[in-house]
Parts: structure tokens; C-alpha cells; sequence
């Protein structure tokens, strides 16, 4: 049967982006080692032609020298003809991967689109405010519950609160009298006597005399000869 109707071949898959762009710098790279080994033989045969005279010698020279550069243009042009390729593919792969990452985030968007969905459904705005509301209600009466705990025993409830407000702005008047006395109005302080009699002490040992008055009484003491 395989005779008769033959075998179907295996379709190879069809090389990626990338794969086509590592074959196609592997080739620049290639071509460019060949334009570098060029431009040595160029530097070469220029520093003959500098030492051959003119002649049949400088000609042949001058002749494998041109072979040389057609080929160095040669390579160049490939080369170029290989970055343009490799640029494009670059773009290609460029745009794939914008496109991969927008379906990766549509896919993520839709994902937590039907995730807030469904969560949004086990939440009320009305419960919302229902909690609102109860919570207010138990703070209010918790601050009332800790006013009352925290109510004084000893403070009587007939208190006049009118009364209590004249002493103290008698209290006041009396600091301001204070603070505005004169010194002279003001009671006289004791007298410090510690410092009073610490009064400075006479000096010890001989004093020091001048040197002349000295010697004039140096001079009254000899006996006269």
C-alpha cells in the first residue's frame, strides 16, 4: 500500500521570527570576518606600493589591490543587504510581542473583570449604609457609656455653677493685684547676713617693700664708721 499510494510527507514547522533572525547574524557575522581579512590584505599591498617603484612591479600591485577591493565591496553589500533583513525581522518580532502582550492583558482585564463581578454581587450599597448607621449608633453609646463612668462622686449636684465662676475671676483679680504691686509697696526681705559678713581676709606673710625704700633703711641701720 505504501508502494501504491506513497507516504505523506512531514510538513516541517515553519521556522519563528527568531530562529530566522540568529541565521541571519550568524551570516553578517560570517561576511563581516571576510571584510576585515580584506581590509588586511588592502593595508598590505598599500604599504607595497608605497616601497615599489613605478613599473611593472607597482602595476601588478595595483592590480591585485582592485581584485581585492571588488570583493571587499562585494561583501559590504551583502552585509548590508543581511542588516536590512535582520532590521525587518526585528520589527516582525517587535510588533509579535505587542500583540502577545495586549492578548495577555485582555486575557488578564476579562479575568478580573468577571472576578469583580462576582464579588460585587455578595456586596450591598444598602448593607453598606445599614453598617453605617449601626456603627454610628454604637459609638454614641459608648461615648455615653464611659461619660457615665467616668462621672465624679464627690462633686455635690446643688453646686451653683454662676457661683463658682465669681471666685474664680476673684482669683484672677487677686493674681493681677499681685503681679502689679511696686516694689516699694512690697514687704521688705531679711538682709542676708552670710553675705554681708563675708567680708574679704587680711593677707598672711610679709609684705613686699620696694627695692629703694629697702636700701635707705639698709643704710640708717649701718653704724657709721
Amino acid at each position: 500500500m505504501k508502494r501504491v499510494f506513497g507516504i505523506k510527507k512531514e510538513t516541517q514547522p515553519a521556522p519563528s521570527v527568531q530562529d530566522a533572525s540568529d541565521r541571519i547574524n550568524k551570516r553578517g557575522e560570517s561576511v563581516e570576518e571576510k571584510i576585515k581579512k580584506l581590509d588586511a590584505e588592502l593595508a598590505r599591498y598599500k604599504e607595497q606600493l608605497k616601497k615599489t617603484r613605478p613599473g611593472p612591479a607597482q602595476e601588478a600591485v595595483k592590480a591585485r589591490a582592485m581584485r581585492v577591493l571588488k570583493q571587499k565591496r562585494m561583501y559590504e553589500g551583502q552585509r548590508d543587504m543581511l542588516y536590512n533583513q535582520t532590521y525587518n525581522l526585528d520589527q516582525v518580532s517587535f510588533a509579535a510581542e505587542g500583540i502577545k502582550d495586549a492578548q495577555q492583558t485582555m486575557a488578564a482585564m476579562k479575568s478580573a473583570n468577571k472576578e469583580l463581578k462576582g464579588m460585587m454581587k455578595t456586596v450591598s450599597i444598602q448593607d453598606v449604609d445599614n453598617l453605617q448607621d449601626e456603627m454610628t449608633d454604637l459609638m454614641d453609646v459608648s461615648n455615653e457609656i464611659q461619660e457615665t463612668l467616668g462621672r465624679s462622686y464627690g462633686v455635690p449636684d446643688d453646686v451653683d455653677e454662676e457661683e463658682l465662676m465669681g471666685e474664680l475671676d476673684a482669683l484672677e483679680a487677686d493674681m493681677e493685684f499681685e503681679e502689679g504691686v511696686p516694689s516699694y509697696l512690697q514687704p521688705d526681705k531679711e538682709p542676708d547676713l552670710d553675705s554681708e559678713l563675708n567680708m574679704p581676709s587680711a593677707p598672711m606673710g610679709h609684705a613686699s617693700m620696694p627695692a629703694g625704700r629697702a636700701n635707705a633703711q639698709v643704710l640708717s641701720i649701718r653704724p657709721e664708721n
